[in-house]
């Protein structure tokens, strides 16, 4: 068996992944932990596979002009809620070398990655959702895992969307507003919605949950769900002319060029136990 080289880098690599197929809050964290380091005064810069997305080569630094059809829609998503360097390659060794030698970073974060060996790392971080968990406990194709439930022996830090176990942080994501996608100043809450022709669209790892999120809200309206990374096409979104089509960030990225009035995202807030970001710094950097 041969055995693959792990890299190494003179900054220290935090990888955030998971252990289960489908979304578990992955984006929303990496976006916090960078927020978080600059604060810190530290320069993260950022790397993703660019899940979705295909481009004539790699590594690919993520702009205001990139495409979601060549960077994917999540690092899309994180280069416009943080201000720090993106690149996306599906090898993350090539991302990190071509970001350190574009970008004055001192801290490398990895937006999913933890069965990627080859890039060495100095933290991982499992993201768990807390209602599913692990599925029934098994590898694919039998079950939902990428890796057994031992892996998390391993691991560095666990942070749980929903219910969590002891030694698990939380992580909520909390509905805060919908904007138009035509107009993103025009921002309302959920009872403007009230009695109005709605259709939710969600091409997410668990549109479910998003549904869940808007009926939580006291929302009715007609659910249609799409494969994860769904790139969207108008005539999919055919429910007539006077209805209103609400969905998520990461599937508005997904819309640009053919946006119309009838469009509107739910804005989220992420919070993360203050806890989390303690550990992680004593753990990072664990001299200090």
């Amino acid at each position: 068996m041969k055995i693959k080289k792990i890299h190494y880098f003179p900054v220290p690599v935090i990888i955030v992944g998971n252990l289960t197929v489908g979304g578990s809050g992955k984006t929303p964290l990496v976006i916090e932990i960078a927020r978080f380091l600059k604060t810190q005064g530290l320069k993260p810069g950022i790397v993703t596979r660019g899940y979705g997305g295909k481009a004539k080569h790699y590594p690919l630094q993520v702009d205001e002009y990139s495409r979601p059809c060549e960077v994917g829609d999540e690092a899309l998503l994180i280069n416009r809620a943080v201000d720090c360097p993106v690149f996306v390659d599906p090898q993350r060794v090539r991302a990190v070398k071509k970001l350190l030698a574009k970008k004055n970073c001192d801290v490398i974060i990895s937006d999913d990655g933890l069965q990627h060996f080859a890039l060495g790392r100095n933290l991982e971080i499992a993201v768990i959702d807390g209602d599913r968990r692990f599925g029934n406990g098994f590898c694919l194709p039998a079950g939902p895992l990428r890796e057994p439930v031992s892996r998390l022996k391993s691991i560095d830090l666990k942070v749980t969307k929903g219910h969590t176990q002891d030694d698990e942080f939380t992580m909520q994501l909390i509905p805060d507003y919908f904007y138009q996608l035509t107009a993103p100043q025009n921002k309302q809450k959920a009872p403007y919605f009230y009695r109005k022709s709605l259709h939710a669209v969600a091409g997410i790892g668990h549109p479910e949950q998003f549904f869940k999120t808007l009926r939580a809200l006291g929302l009715s309206f007609q659910a249609h769900a799409f494969p994860d990374h769904h790139f969207f096409k108008q005539k999919e979104l055919a429910f007539g002319e006077e209805v209103i089509i609400i969905m998520t960030e990461k599937d508005a990225v997904k819309c640009q060029g053919w946006v119309d009035p009838r469009l509107w995202c739910l804005k989220t807030k992420t919070k993360v136990d203050d806890r989390f970001f303690s550990a992680l710094l004593t753990k990072l950097y664990p001299a200090k």
